[in-house]
């Protein structure tokens, strides 16, 4: 009886993180519930149930595109879910949001595992939809993070090799909830590095930030630098970059303990106010909540980004999982274990 308390709170959990515009605001009544009845099954590792219920809701007839895509997705994320030998099946779910549009509702949500989020974006690429009109408005200014550069030194150069992923996870985090700002997604601005063969070992310069910036519709690129000298003293320092002109319109930094998360958040406001963007004390007291002060924890959630990335989803799971055992503050790390736990085999 206690297992099954555990799958009820982990289902909970796991419908708070789909997002809200799929299952209840893009489909109503009737087909919003059986949507999520769907998605339940899911998080409790009963995959053809889901699907089985998912299937059903194709049948109606009073679908409108928007009602189509959420069924879709989620028919490709279970069938995913399910192993290797149906991966193609799932992808063929994406050809069919493909073709009622890449930009009916703005995708990949977070929930999408990695490789169909990859698989999507050469997808939209190919219809010249990478960016939709709709992801920017002229009172909205769209921001792209790079990942960090690590500039330790000794130990922490290695040691703090994935911490580049998650300083710009965390920062893509904050700026979200800033209602002024577009966030670009971390995993679409390393597909255009891939594609147009510019990713790197070393650190990302200012031309190759505006390439990018360009092809995603940015107006402004993000990038930073990291710098741990021993257990007591680190320095983050971050650059904005303006795509138009190239000019670099803010610089900032933070000095101290390598409390990484309070670091990030401190130059999120410094940046805010170099950038002349207004933070009502609501918007302050989001940017606050999340992160951790754990160091360890930190660690943890950027390895976990680093196999999410590999597609190694059970380490990417067992990562999250220990992020979040650290702190169970950490709501990042709570959201993403969430995701992955269906996916960890």
């Amino acid at each position: 009886m206690r297992r099954k308390r555990i799958d009820l709170l982990a289902a909970t959990v796991f419908l708070a993180v789909f997002s809200v515009s799929t299952v209840s605001a893009q489909t109503e009544g009737a087909a919003a519930e059986k949507l999520a009845e769907a998605l339940n099954h899911y998080s409790l590792l009963e995959f053809d149930k889901g699907l089985e219920i998912a299937s059903g809701l194709l049948e109606r007839p009073d679908l409108t595109a928007i009602d189509s895509v959420a069924i879709l997705e989620a028919l490709s994320i279970i069938t995913y879910a399910k192993g290797e030998e149906y991966v193609k099946q799932s992808i063929e779910y994406l050809d069919k949001i493909s073709e009622i549009g890449p930009c009916v509702s703005r995708l990949p949500q977070e929930i999408w595992p990695q490789e169909l989020r990859d698989h999507w974006y050469r997808m939209a690429q190919a219809k010249n939809q990478l960016v939709c009109e709709t992801e920017g408005s002229d009172e909205i200014t769209t921001i792209a993070v790079m990942e960090f550069d690590n500039h330790s030194v000794g130990e922490y150069q290695e040691k703090l090799g994935a911490l580049s992923k998650g300083l710009a996870d965390f920062f893509q985090h904050d700026f979200a909830k800033i209602s002024s700002l577009n966030v670009v997604e971390r995993d679409k601005i390393d597909f255009v590095l891939k594609e147009i063969a510019l990713q790197q070992s070393g650190s990302v310069d200012k031309a190759t930030a505006v390439k990018v910036g360009k092809i995603l519709g940015a107006q402004l690129m993000v990038f930073g630098t990291i710098m741990q000298l021993d257990a007591r003293n680190t320095r983050m320092a971050v650059r904005v970059v303006k795509v138009e002109t190239s000019e670099i319109i803010a610089s900032v930094d933070e000095e101290g303990r390598p409390d990484y998360s309070k670091m990030e958040k401190g130059l999120v406001k410094k940046l805010a106010a170099e950038l002349d963007i207004k933070l009502t004390k609501e918007v302050e007291t989001l940017i606050d909540k999340g992160g951790t002060v754990s160091v360890d924890a930190t660690g943890y959630y950027a390895a976990g980004l680093d196999a999410m990335d590999k597609y190694d989803y059970a380490a990417a799971y067992e990562s999250f999982k220990k992020a979040y055992e650290l702190d169970n503050a950490f709501v990042e790390a709570k959201r993403k274990m969430e995701i992955y736990r269906p996916l960890a085999g």
